[in-house]
C-alpha cells in the first residue's frame, strides 16, 4: 500500500514538508482507538530469537530508526509500533537552532537516495527533554547529541556535557555525532586528539551517575584505512562502547542523477542506496581490523532484508534505517526482522 499509494503522493511534494506532514498524519491516526494495536499486528514481530544483548542493553530486534528523523523525540512512541527495536532521536543541541537555510533536503528518485543539508535544525535539548519524559516504555531508545552551530572550538565539549548530562536520565545508549558534513566548524572533531578529549569528558561524567550508560561514536563513510585504523586505536585506547558505520557521504560518483541536478542541489550529505557498498566496506575493515573487538551499528543504504543482513554478515550487531524508511515503508522492517528468523 505504501510503495503503491502513498509514496507516490507523499514525493509529488517538497521532502521537508511532506515530513513535517507524515509526523503530524502519523501523531494524528495513532490517537484513534485501536490504531496503535492495528499497527502493531501490521507490522510488529515479536520472537526471543530477534533479541540481541548488546552495550549492556536488551534490543527486541535488531533493526533500529536512524538520528535525523525524529530529531525532536515527538513521535518515537508512536514509531515503535512499526516494529523498531529501537529509534534513535537527535541529533540535539543544547540550544534550539533554525540549521541551514531552506531549500535543504532533495531526494535522488532514480539512485533511491537523499541529499540533505538540514544543519542540526532541532528545537533544542529542553523541547526534547519534555517530549521524552512522555516516554511509554516500548523500546530502547539512543540519544544523538552534537554542539550548537555557532559554538566556539573551545566550548565545543562544553555543549556534548550539557546534553549528555541532561538527557542521561531519559535515553539508554548515547551517540557523539562528531561526523555530520552539514555543520559548519566540524574539523576540530574529526581530529583523533580532540576526540580522546571529548571521550574522555564525557565519560568521566558517566560515572557521577548511578548507572552509567553506553557511548558510541557515529562516523563518517568516507574515511580511508589510515583512518579507520585510527578509529579502532581509538575506541581501544579510549574503551568506548561501540561505533556507528556511518553518517552520510560527501561522495557522489556513480550516480545516476545528472550534473545538472547535482550542481543545482550542491552541498550536502548523501545516504540512502548509493553509500550501501561504502558503508557495509567501513563495517567490515573496522570488523576484521579489530576482529569483532567492539559492537558496531550499521547504517546507510539499507533498503531491503538482503541489504541489512549484507551488513550483519559484514560485521554489524545492529542496522538502522532511515532513507529505506522513506523509499520502502514501515513494512522494510517487519521484512528484515522475518529474514533475521529465517
Amino acid at each position: 500500500m505504501y510503495k503503491l499509494l502513498l509514496r507516490p503522493l507523499f514525493f509529488l511534494f517538497d521532502p521537508e514538508k511532506i515530513h513535517h506532514f507524515t509526523f503530524s498524519l502519523i501523531k494524528f491516526t495513532s490517537k484513534v482507538p485501536g490504531a496503535s494495536a492495528l499497527f502493531r499486528s501490521l507490522y510488529l514481530i515479536e520472537d526471543e530469537r530477534l533479541e540481541r544483548k548488546l552495550l549492556g542493553l536488551t534490543f527486541k530486534n535488531p533493526v533500529g530508526l536512524a538520528a535525523g528523523f525524529d530529531k525532536n523525540a515527538v513521535l518515537y512512541n508512536e514509531l515503535a509500533d512499526f516494529g523498531f527495536g529501537f529509534i534513535e532521536i537527535g541529533t540535539v543541541t543544547p540550544k534550539g537552532q533554525t540549521g541551514n537555510p531552506k531549500k535543504r533536503l532533495f531526494r535522488l528518485k532514480d539512485d533511491q537516495g537523499i541529499i540533505n543539508r538540514m544543519g542540526f535544525n532541532n528545537e533544542g535539548l529542553e523541547a526534547a527533554i519534555e517530549q521524552l519524559k512522555n516516554n511509554k516504555g516500548k523500546l530502547i531508545i539512543g540519544g544523538n547529541i552534537g554542539k550548537n552551530t555557532e559554538t566556539k572550538p573551545e566550548d565545543y565539549t562544553k555543549d556534548y556535557l550539557t546534553c549528555f548530562n541532561a538527557l542521561h536520565p531519559y535515553v539508554d545508549y548515547f551517540v557523539l555525532n562528531v561526523s555530520c558534513p552539514n555543520v559548519r566548524s566540524h574539523a576540530k572533531l574529526n581530529d583523533k586528539d580532540y576526540l580522546e578529549e571529548l571521550i574522555g569528558a564525557v565519560q568521566k561524567a558517566n560515572k557521577t551517575f548511578n548507572v552509567e550508560k553506553p557511548i558510541v561514536l557515529k562516523i563518517a563513510p568516507d574515511l580511508n584505512n589510515n583512518q579507520l585504523d585510527e578509529i579502532v586505536q581509538l575506541v581501544a585506547d579510549t574503551n568506548l562502547d561501540g561505533v556507528i558505520a556511518s553518517n552520510t557521504s560527501m561522495d557522489r560518483s556513480g550516480l545516476k542523477a545528472s550534473k545538472t541536478l547535482l550542481d543545482h542541489i550542491g552541498n550536502g550529505g548523501l545516504s540512502g542506496q548509493p553509500i550501501k557498498e561504502k558503508s557495509t566496506q567501513v563495517i567490515k575493515y573496522l570488523s576484521d581490523k579489530s576482529n569483532k573487538a567492539f559492537p558496531i551499528i550499521g547504517v546507510g543504504g539499507v533498503h531491503s532484508a538482503e541489504d541489512a543482513l549484507e551488513k550483519i554478515e559484514a560485521g554489524a550487531d545492529l542496522v538502522q534505517i532511515y532513507t529505506g524508511f522513506i523509499y520502502e515503508g514501515p513494512s522494510l522492517i517487519k521484512r528484515i526482522n522475518k529474514a533475521l528468523l529465517k
